[in-house]
């Protein structure tokens, strides 16, 4: 059964560092379009990153270009979202969604995608 399943948030102080970790066991990332996107409470979600698997391509929205980062293991079939000098704007679930057949391999910030995760929380606060 398809599960896309997100893993590494937690609460962090300001200025701190986390890393999330997006994985579908038992199935592919390798020719897919992942992105990240976050919802905090009483906002609408909001797009974080994304990246082309297959083309390699890679998008973040304005206001987390520069502190975080869109990766992949291709060993591991785990894509991650390293987020470094977090701030408080940035607590929210972090959803990460799949779209397995991309055409053309370029990744989007629009909620264009196929599978979703049940998300992390993400809670940067001292």
């Amino acid at each position: 059964q398809l599960q896309i399943v997100e893993s590494g948030g937690g609460l962090v102080q300001p200025g701190g560092s986390l890393r999330l970790s997006c994985e579908a066991p038992g199935f592919t990332l390798d020719y897919s379009n992942i992105g990240w996107f976050r919802q905090a409470p009483g906002k609408e979600q909001e797009a974080v990153s994304c990246i082309s698997l297959r083309g390699g391509t890679t998008g973040y929205v304005d206001s987390v270009q520069g502190r975080f980062t869109i990766s992949t293991d291709n060993s591991k079939n785990t894509v991650y979202l390293q987020m470094n000098s977090l701030k408080p704007e940035d607590t929210a679930v972090y959803y990460c969604a799949v779209d397995w057949n991309p055409a053309p391999p370029i990744c989007t910030l629009l909620p264009r995608y196929d599978s979703w995760g049940q998300g992390t929380q993400v809670t940067v606060s001292s």
